[in-house]
């Protein structure tokens, strides 16, 4: 078994045990279908293109919020200064791939590494309205 499958099984126990310990309850697992395309089956060369698009790297990162300063005080900025943004305590955090927001999560811990549970997925027919 790889490192990656080895450190995805230890996420899935790990979140698997926080909602049970929180919940008191079994844990839903969703099943999901391969992908496939609904029109049939793909040709050697279809297969070929759809293995290279997802083999593509993308950038995923977590956004807490953001905040607007003028350069002097940013300048004036040290170890210990606070920052303030705009989204309330709580609230849950944009989740981007190449800076497209694509879902909204909140932060866990596992095994002393930061986390986030996806809590709402953006529609694909709302990503792209946002591309346009």
């Amino acid at each position: 078994m790889s490192d990656d499958q080895d450190t995805m099984d230890e996420w899935a126990a790990a979140l698997a045990e926080a909602d049970d310990s929180a919940q008191g309850e079994e844990p839903e697992v969703a099943e999901l279908d391969e992908l496939t395309d609904a029109s049939g089956s793909l040709s050697a060369d279809e297969t070929r293109k759809l293995d290279t698009i997802l083999d593509i790297p993308v950038t995923i990162s977590m956004e807490v919020g953001r905040s607007k300063i003028n350069i002097r005080n940013l300048l004036q900025l040290n170890q210990g200064s606070v920052v303030e943004l705009d989204r309330v305590a709580g609230e849950p955090l944009d989740v981007l791939v190449n800076g497209t927001l694509i879902a909204h999560g909140e932060v866990v811990v596992v095994n002393d590494k930061f986390g986030i549970r996806l809590t709402d997925v953006i529609s694909q027919v709302e990503r792209i309205k946002k591309l346009r």
